[in-house]
């Protein structure tokens, strides 16, 4: 059996890096940084919406439920 060699895209390698620095260095600025750097830079790519996914990670694990509950109470509030 061959051994298939995966092939990472710019978007692919840059969240690589991201996912590193979240989760092999705990660094989780540089990491959110660097999620939002993906998001913006290829905003349609499926690495897009995994940062998406691994920055709401980093809220939750910063911020209390209820903070978050009301934030998002209050933007919905500030549109209505």
């Amino acid at each position: 059996m061959e051994k298939q060699t995966q092939v990472l895209t710019r978007a692919g390698q840059d969240y690589a890096v991201a996912y590193a620095a979240h989760y092999a260095t705990k660094n989780l600025k540089e990491a959110f940084e660097l999620y939002r750097g993906v998001m913006a830079a290829y905003p349609e790519s499926q690495e897009a919406m995994y940062s998406q996914t691994q920055i709401e990670n980093i809220a939750a694990a910063l911020v209390p439920k209820q903070e978050l509950f009301d934030a998002r109470v209050n933007m919905v509030l500030a549109r209505l």
